[in-house]
């Protein structure tokens, strides 16, 4: 469905223009009322009738509940009776609160938009699960439990297709959808209904479209997403890095994101669990940081050894390839690249470093983090900055304001805008941040990258910048 203002599609706005109407015709003026009402009357049950067919969002009942109200009581007759005109006033006050709370939550919790890529590439998107022979799957008890990641990639493509083509936001299908979409808000301790608007988007992206012609092999960038969270959450930014000629490889780990839907069906589900225990919940989040700084590594010997999926056979360039990750996935990434040295660079995304025996990076490392008040979360940007200190490579840490944690996701696409929860920015300023960053380092690009970054943010440079 088509999208317009504040979030709302074209049957949604005929709706609840249409329960105002309603709920206000009471009290215009006689000569008008009869119009207005029956005009209204005519407009808001079949289109009701529509929503509902169309699949209607929970935001929506209390507004159906309101104009029905307001039908009941919008009959063009002169309220001369004091009790009708009261049983008017009560009818009205109530449509009325209906309308606005159902209508506040619908903006608040909208169907995410996606914003269309600036590249000049269309961008294609595909999912593939891959075993590692080499390891165990620790999280469970049997012996023969090969440690198995679900990998999904955004590339450039051929040419761009029908909106109704698109790849859903969450899943490969609706189903898939709704089932992350539950298990997320459950791990994050909501109602599995808050998060239905994301289940409804489609992205900019078509599954398995043929990659964009030529012979050019495109740089490769790893995503690990945060603790709980999923490979889909960076979509936007993943999609922006498509578009301008980055392929983008998103990681689930299984028992350690919400939730995984598995090439079988099965939804995997995380056995993250804090303990309470400073000092052991320390250790847990170390052994995290390093199984999922195992799994980048993995996916990058999957790709190294050719087993790119169809659209990209032979148009992968693993030598310019960046470990990245938004929070603990953050910590992953700075862990891959300080102990893999296939990675190029590596991109933390608010995240805090979670090496337990900290030693220099051999490579640049751009660390981003959300805006910090004086005297706040020292710890994490102490620790951040010593590890930076640590490194033999230009290291960066940039200090964003008017952002929070979630800013550097999708998040701010498809929750309320509290600038506490989500920033006042968008993951537009995620792409651009990173994208001058990884077109210094994985493709060699002139021009000065602290002055670049520097516009962006507080910047502190670690080491002799190469790139200025």
């Amino acid at each position: 469905m088509a999208v317009v203002a504040f979030g709302l599609n074209p049957v949604e706005v005929v709706v609840l223009v249409a329960a105002v109407l309603l709920i206000i015709g009471p009290w215009l003026p006689y000569g008008v009322r009869r119009p207005v009402v029956l005009g209204a009357g005519a407009v808001f049950v079949p289109a009701a009738v529509a929503l509902i067919v169309m699949g209607i969002r929970w935001q929506w009942l209390p507004v159906l509940a309101g104009g029905a109200i307001g039908l009941a009581f919008a009959l063009p007759k002169r309220q001369r009776q004091r009790r009708r005109r009261l049983r008017t006033i009560v009818g009205s006050v109530t449509g009325l609160l209906l309308v606005l709370a159902g209508a506040g939550t619908a903006w608040a919790l909208p169907v995410p938009v996606f914003p269309a890529p600036s590249g000049p590439y269309a961008t294609g998107t595909t999912v593939v699960e891959w075993a590692d022979p080499d390891r165990e799957e620790t999280a469970t008890a049997r012996r023969d439990d090969r440690r198995t990641v679900v990998v999904q990639f955004w590339y450039p493509a051929a040419e761009s297709l029908p909106a109704t083509e698109r790849a859903w936001y969450l899943g490969r299908t609706p189903e898939e959808a709704r089932v992350v979409a539950q298990g997320v808000a459950g791990y994050l301790g909501a109602p599995g209904f808050v998060l239905d608007g994301p289940v409804r988007a489609r992205t900019r992206s078509v599954y398995d479209a043929p990659a964009a012609q030529g012979a050019a092999r495109f740089p490769v960038v790893l995503f690990s997403p945060g603790l709980g969270g999923v490979r889909t959450q960076n979509t936007a930014w993943a999609e922006e890095l498509a578009a301008r000629g980055y392929v983008v490889a998103a990681l689930d780990h299984p028992y350690d994101s919400a939730v995984v839907v598995m090439g079988d069906g099965r939804a995997v589900r995380t056995k993250v669990a804090a303990t309470g225990d400073a000092a052991e919940d320390e250790r847990r989040a170390a052994r995290w940081t390093a199984t999922r700084a195992a799994d980048l590594s993995f996916v990058l010997t999957r790709l190294d050894r050719g087993a790119a999926p169809k659209p990209l056979a032979g148009r992968l360039d693993t030598r310019r390839a960046a470990a990245t990750g938004h929070s603990l996935g953050g910590a992953a990434a700075l862990l891959a690249v300080r102990q893999d040295t296939r990675f190029t660079a590596a991109v933390d995304l608010d995240g805090f470093p979670r090496d337990p025996a900290p030693r220099p990076f051999h490579r640049p490392v751009l660390a981003v983090t959300h805006e910090i008040t004086p005297g706040q979360e020292r710890e994490y940007l102490d620790r951040l900055a010593r590890v930076l200190r640590l490194s033999t490579a230009a290291g960066y840490l940039l200090k964003v304001p008017d952002t929070a944690h979630l800013t550097f996701t999708d998040a701010p696409l498809y929750l309320p805008p509290l600038p506490g929860l989500v920033g006042t920015t968008g993951p537009h300023l995620t792409a651009q941040i990173t994208g001058a960053f990884l077109d210094a380092t994985l493709r060699d690009a002139r021009g000065d990258l602290p002055a670049l970054l520097a516009g962006y943010g507080d910047l502190e440079v670690f080491a002799k910048s190469p790139f200025g």
